[in-house]
């Protein structure tokens, strides 16, 4: 029996689940979640985008959701910083706030969960989630897994999982160059790469691999110089926000043909220094593509209507939606209850069914490769007014971009 057949309206429901206190236990009550991420500095343009992201989920899920609750964002600058995102769960957990959600950057993803599984052994009672949006570190879901901690996104293993699956299959591929920041995320994309490429497809050569400080370098003309001295024919990279734009830039400049395989082309900055130079050359893995079919393109197109701007998270309708159906099934908004509640659970997400993987609470989902291409009639999306878009080239189905896990999860 559906929602819709229980109750006559979402008006309706509420009143009797507050009536009868026990169907919703917390419907009507806000849960605010801590957004803790860079909203100054070298990242400012990603964070302020991904922010409008959850604030825009927020309001989408308070007309409606599973549990009846509304959701409010309350943000926090981490100045991209490990310490100051420290600083910033503080002042959350001052404020009483109890779930957090991160994802710009391993280093302070890291550090977050560390500290809120130590917070909560220290206070029971007032115990917090962490919802992990983009922080890839594949040691998040294995050695450094913690139950507190829950990621939606696909970690850097399965990402590279799907983009060699593809990547072998391209005749024209012999000579790769890896750069990246030089920090968990960086190094994991050129580990996974180099063992992942080295199975599927031996003959191709790894002519250069390159780290760099992340955030810090103006002109990446050098390291362009090294690549196109090497003879690559493609570039793996997991750079996002500046440092894959100002890569781009430069490639362009050097007039660079190779092509690029990357993570985090849909990043804030990166489609414009793209432009119409790249139509075919960018390939990018990641669990959505541009007008994707169904709700991801209402959703694009309504966000781009109120904020002029490009909706690329969608990991942010995918975490309220499991939140809510979590929050439904414990009858309660209470981090213990939700967190036991979230394990294993499959929920309707903005494409389809997605399973929180209970082993390791890594989210299982398909993945796709998309190719930064020409807006067309029947793909008509112009990501950041250029008149390009990512259109999907191949389909990875999740049982495939599926990793093992080595999590030794300690429950409370």
């Amino acid at each position: 029996m559906t929602r819709a057949i229980k109750f006559k309206s979402f008006s309706t429901g509420v009143a009797l689940a507050l009536a009868s206190g026990t169907l919703f236990a917390q419907a009507g009550e806000t849960v605010k979640l801590a957004y803790i991420d860079p909203l100054s500095g070298a990242f400012a343009s990603v964070g302020q985008n991904i922010l409008k992201s959850w604030q825009f989920v927020a309001e989408l899920f308070n007309q409606k959701n599973a549990a009846g609750v509304k959701f409010e964002i309350v943000a926090f600058d981490n100045k991209g910083s490990p310490q100051e995102s420290l600083n910033a769960l503080k002042a959350a957990t001052d404020q009483g706030i109890r779930y957090i959600i991160q994802g710009q950057g391993s280093g302070a993803g890291l550090a977050i969960s560390d500290a809120v599984a130590k917070y909560n052994s220290r206070n029971p009672g007032k115990e917090l989630i962490y919802i992990n949006y983009a922080a890839v570190d594949p040691a998040m879901t294995n050695e450094k897994c913690e139950y507190w901690h829950f990621r939606i996104d696909a970690d850097t293993s399965m990402k590279m999982e799907a983009l060699t699956s593809y990547m072998k299959d391209q005749k024209d591929l012999k000579k790769v160059y890896i750069i990246g920041q030089n920090y968990s995320h960086g190094q994991q994309v050129s580990k996974y790469f180099k063992e992942n490429i080295k199975r599927k497809r031996p003959d191709v050569e790894i002519v250069g691999d390159d780290l760099h400080p992340i955030g810090q370098v103006k002109d990446f003309a050098p390291y362009v110089a090294k690549i196109k001295a090497s003879g690559a024919d493609a570039i793996v990279t997991g750079n996002w926000g500046p440092d894959l734009t100002l890569l781009v830039k430069a490639a362009k400049d050097a007039g660079l043909h190779a092509k690029f395989y990357t993570y985090y082309a849909s990043v804030t900055g990166t489609p414009t220094a793209l432009g119409t130079a790249a139509e075919g050359q960018v390939r990018m893995v990641a669990y959505a593509y541009t007008n994707m079919p169904g709700l991801p393109t209402k959703l694009e197109n309504e966000f781009k209507a109120k904020f002029n701007d490009d909706f690329y998270v969608l990991a942010a309708y995918n975490g309220a939606a499991m939140l809510a159906d979590a929050m439904a099934k414990a009858k309660s908004t209470d981090p213990v209850k939700v967190a036991a509640a979230m394990e294993g659970l499959t929920f309707q997400g903005f494409s389809g069914e997605f399973t929180m993987r209970k082993a390791d609470h890594q989210l299982q989902m398909p993945l796709y490769i998309s190719s930064w291409e020409k807006a067309t009639k029947s793909h008509p999306y112009s990501v950041e007014n250029t008149g390009m878009n990512f259109a999907e080239v191949k389909a990875i189905p999740a049982y495939v971009a599926s990793t093992p896990t080595s999590c030794q999860m300690k429950r409370p």
